[in-house]
């Protein structure tokens, strides 16, 4: 059986710049190349978790556009479930603008459209789903009082919350008391425990902080060095896997939906975090958001060769 999973998040279109370099303010700068590439954390995160082999539904608002419908079909095609994403009439689909240089780094600007729009009506209306799912997964590219409406539904029917607070911004004790497992970048990290993050020593200071606030398990991605995870009974570091970076779009988002899914079949701790970090590997290896996220044969296959 396949472990149903509840997405709730954006959904955009991905519009890329290959470019030598990050241009500076003013500056007009001659790139390699354009591609269109479907995108949105929620949607990475959905696809990532149904290639892994999870039963997804995805809550979301898309426009009534040509994006709009381009998404839609990608999701279909994933095998991912639309019954909860709404089209907003007379809406763009959300947008994001990334420049990728040379070294695989990226820089990405976002216009949220129809992801603003999805709001508690739409969560009360995906209610059984997500009360009858083994796991929730959360953003933060929609409204913040739309995802907390999710996690309260999420915990008034025992359903495991994975929350990745990605764009970071401040959030309460009181949500962060609602999250199982709250996986975030160095970022983030800094972001929400007012503590500089760039070594392991200091995302572990970090995550201790954030449990001390209420998250329950806290992992700390770090990027090419690894992550950092801290549970109640245990803490540790976990070094990545060494590969050669084309693309760091969407790494992230990999990392998070892979770990749900092993949450929800059950898998120990160190063990979810070890698959999510083969396929975010894996993801960077290949260009694009959701053209790099892995299936869960391939990550597996690397997985048995570390």
């Amino acid at each position: 059986m396949k472990p149903q999973i509840a997405v709730v998040g954006s959904v955009n279109m991905d519009l890329i710049f290959k470019t030598p370099r990050m241009p500076v303010p003013g500056e007009t700068l001659m790139g390699h190349s354009f591609h269109q590439v479907h995108g949105g954390k929620g949607a990475n995160q959905a696809v990532a978790a149904a290639r892994m082999g999870a039963d997804v539904h995805f809550v979301a608002c898309v426009g009534d556009d040509v994006n709009g419908q381009s998404c839609l079909q990608a999701l279909a095609q994933d095998g991912i479930r639309l019954d909860h994403i709404r089209v907003m009439p007379d809406t763009a689909t959300g947008v994001a603008g990334i420049l990728l240089d040379d070294t695989g780094q990226n820089c990405i600007v976002l216009t949220t459209g129809a992801n603003a729009l999805l709001n508690e009506a739409d969560i009360a209306g995906a209610g059984n789903t997500i009360g009858q799912a083994k796991l929730l997964l959360c953003q933060l590219e929609t409204p913040l009082n739309t995802v907390v409406h999710a996690l309260h539904t999420a915990q008034q029917a025992n359903v495991k919350v994975v929350l990745n607070p990605a764009p970071a911004q401040s959030l309460s004790d009181q949500i962060l008391a609602q999250v199982d497992y709250l996986v975030l970048n160095e970022t983030e990290a800094a972001e929400l425990s007012g503590l500089g993050v760039t070594d392991v020593e200091s995302a572990a200071a970090a995550a201790a902080k954030l449990q001390q606030r209420g998250a329950s398990v806290v992992l700390v991605t770090l990027g090419a060095l690894g992550m950092w995870v801290a549970a109640s009974d245990a803490s540790y570091f976990l070094p990545a896997f060494k590969v050669e970076v084309v693309d760091t779009t969407a790494a992230g988002d990999t990392f998070v939906g892979s770990f749900a899914v092993a949450i929800a079949e059950g898998k120990d701790l160190r063990s979810a975090c070890m698959l999510a970090q083969s396929a975010a590997a894996l993801a960077v290896t290949k260009f694009g958001a959701q053209t790099s996220i892995p299936t869960r044969e391939a990550v597996e296959l690397q997985l048995s060769k570390k």
